[in-house]
């Protein structure tokens, strides 16, 4: 009885293992963007340039997804060079000191509207980690002759001031929120 039973949990376990679908960013066909108030009248634009990003997803749509991302820090790119150089710098994100910004979500929940999901994880940056939310947008799924792709777009706000980027400490000419927009287009591995 006793290798009957766990037999039956070896197979229970190995069926949820295989019907978890692993998926990979596809950064062809993705973008990492931010924007951000300049002296309260403008927005200034940008994105990183060099991120991955893994999707593990446990049956339809996102129920039950989890991602990981990875993003350079020294690849932020606002068209600015000047600029650039000096958001990797120690004023702003300290890039040499801290080069990557991670995030790693905890739970997904669908909102009750159509391929619309609540996104819940940690995003580090600075080494300071952080709680935050992402409205996401289920794009869905295509095959064709690269193979299966899955599509979405996830949205935040977070405040900088939160993970050390407290250059301009008065936020009159950099505002203090930063809109965080990500289109993803996965591949399935």
């Amino acid at each position: 009885m006793k290798k009957l039973v766990t037999f039956i949990a070896i197979i229970f376990l190995s069926v949820s293992v295989f019907a978890q679908t692993q998926w990979k960013v596809d950064p062809f066909h993705s973008s990492l963007n931010f924007n951000i108030s300049h002296s309260g009248i403008s927005i200034v634009n940008g994105k990183f340039l060099d991120y991955s990003g893994t999707l593990t997803t446990n049956g339809e749509a996102l129920t039950n997804a989890s991602f990981n991302f990875e993003v350079d820090i020294a690849s932020i790119n606002t068209n600015v060079e000047d600029r650039d150089n000096h958001l990797r710098s120690a004023d702003f994100f300290d890039a040499e000191k801290y080069p990557k910004m991670t995030f790693k979500s905890t739970k997904i929940l669908a909102t009750g509207k159509p391929n619309s999901y609540l996104l819940y994880g940690e995003l580090t940056i600075k080494n300071v980690t952080k709680d935050v939310i992402f409205n996401v947008h289920y794009g869905g799924t295509v095959k064709n002759q690269q193979g299966e792709k899955l599509g979405m777009k996830a949205e935040t706000t977070i405040n900088r001031f939160d993970y050390n980027i407290d250059y301009d400490p008065t936020a009159a000419g950099i505002g203090k929120e930063v809109n965080i927009v990500v289109h993803l287009q996965f591949a399935k591995q």
